[in-house]
């Protein structure tokens, strides 16, 4: 019976999953079987960060916000939620991110806003 020769093609798979892995330890970097498992966990882990991360950042918009309105000059008592609900009775289209880095850049913008709202 003759040789038979395989082709590239499972070859040419497995480097590129070798290439993906290339910056992970031991043999998760160097065994072909460890290394399916390691890029599906890796990609589980990063679809699921992903969404994570949008949560975490709407998080911290927010607590930048707080801080900022409730240590307000005019000594005015004045929660976030208060704010985020008058932005919107008043339909002024800021979106947190926005309004965080103003919070940061430029406190005064920010009472200035909050004080046309109360008004």
């Amino acid at each position: 019976m003759t040789r038979i020769k395989r082709g590239y093609i499972a070859r040419r798979r497995r480097t590129k999953m070798r290439l993906f892995a290339s910056s992970f330890q031991g043999a998760h970097s160097r065994l072909t079987r460890t290394i399916t498992q390691q890029k599906i966990r890796a990609l589980a882990s990063a679809y699921r960060d992903r969404g994570r991360q949008k949560r975490n950042f709407r998080h911290l918009w927010i607590a930048r916000i707080n801080a900022v309105i409730r240590y307000n000059n005019n000594k005015v008592y004045y929660s976030y939620s208060r704010f985020i609900h008058n932005l919107y009775k008043r339909q002024l289209l800021l979106n947190r991110k926005i309004l965080a880095q103003i919070a940061i850049l430029n406190r005064n913008c920010l009472y200035m806003i909050s004080n046309e709202i109360i008004k």
